[in-house]
Order: C-alpha cells, then sequence, then structure tokens
C-alpha cells in the first residue's frame, strides 16, 4: 500500500468518526442488528435480576441443619448475579438503548422463573433449573452475535463462564444432602 493511500484511508476513518457523534461507541462498523441485540440484552437484563432476586429470598429461607453454607453460596451467587445485571445494563445503554428494569415486567421478558421453593433441596434444584436455562440462553447469545459484535460476545462469554460455575455448585450442594447418592 502506497503511504498516499494508507494517508487517504486515514482522512477517510477520521471523517467518518467526526459523523454521529451521539452515538458514542456505535460507529459504522457495528454489523450487528443493534434493535435485536438490545431486545437479547434486555431479556438477559431481566433473567438476571429474576435469578438475583430468587437467590436472595432463597438466601434468607434456607432452613435445617445444612442451611447456613447453603445460604452464605445462594448469597454469593445472588450478588454475582446482580453485577451481571450491572454489565448487561451498562452495554445495553452503550449500544444506544434503555435497560428495562420495569418490576412487572421482569418475569414476562425472563428466560428462568421466579421459584419460592419450600425446601432447601427444592431451592437448590430451582436455582439449578435457572442456571442451565441461563447457559444455554448465553450460549444462543453468543451464536446470535458471531463475529458482529465482539465486545459483547465477549462479556457474555464471561457471564456464562460464572453461570456455568454456578451451576456446578448447585450440583455439588445437591448432592451434598443427606439421603442423596
Amino acid at each position: 500500500m502506497s503511504k498516499e493511500s494508507a494517508s487517504s484511508i486515514v482522512e477517510s476513518q477520521r471523517a467518518v468518526a467526526r459523523t454521529h457523534l451521539e452515538q458514542g461507541s456505535v460507529t459504522a462498523g457495528y454489523s450487528a442488528d443493534r434493535p435485536a441485540v438490545l431486545q437479547k440484552l434486555n431479556e438477559a437484563l431481566a433473567t438476571e435480576l429474576v435469578c438475583m432476586l430468587r437467590y436472595r429470598r432463597h438466601h434468607f429461607m434456607a432452613k435445617g441443619i445444612h442451611a447456613r453454607g447453603v445460604a452464605a453460596e445462594f448469597l454469593t451467587h445472588s450478588n454475582e448475579e446482580l453485577g451481571h445485571a450491572d454489565r448487561l445494563a451498562a452495554r445495553i445503554v452503550q449500544l444506544g438503548g434503555e435497560p428495562n428494569f420495569a418490576p412487572d415486567e421482569l418475569t414476562t421478558h425472563s428466560h428462568a422463573e421466579y421459584v419460592a421453593g419450600d425446601s432447601l433441596e427444592e431451592m437448590i434444584r430451582e436455582n439449578l433449573v435457572a442456571e442451565r436455562i441461563a447457559i444455554d440462553s448465553y450460549r444462543d447469545l453468543v451464536r446470535f452475535l458471531n463475529h458482529d459484535d465482539p465486545t459483547t460476545s465477549d462479556m457474555v462469554k464471561a457471564i456464562l463462564a460464572v453461570e456455568e460455575e454456578h451451576a456446578n455448585d448447585l450440583a455439588d450442594l445437591l448432592e451434598d444432602l443427606p439421603g442423596k447418592v
């Protein structure tokens, strides 16, 4: 490439960068379907918030001889889910969207359910089911993003790794309950 053509490319990039400044980091090179990405991120946000609330309830409602350690794990997971929600909300705003925190819409947009659970075992099982749903949902989102939005894809992959840890933690807790083989 000649020095002249390289200079021309740089000048062109500079000119394009000066347009649509209100879009922040979303440049002309962003190739993902932004409205679809925002919708999927808001669904993930709802899922994280529902999971955070369920874990929080389970933390406070856990009872029995094995409850103390399990409740502590629920609280840790709840805090991590809230961190995921914050990351998702921040990314939604970066992409020019609005994070949906409307309480009456969370359960309708969430992929996971809010199940109160009556026993420690039921609480662990419901949280494990929700984590498995989140894992598959995040895998689908990574495939959807493909290479069109590497920043969001990297963030989702990091969240996915934590969700997989949560599922393994819960499976271990379930295995450790009395009467389980």
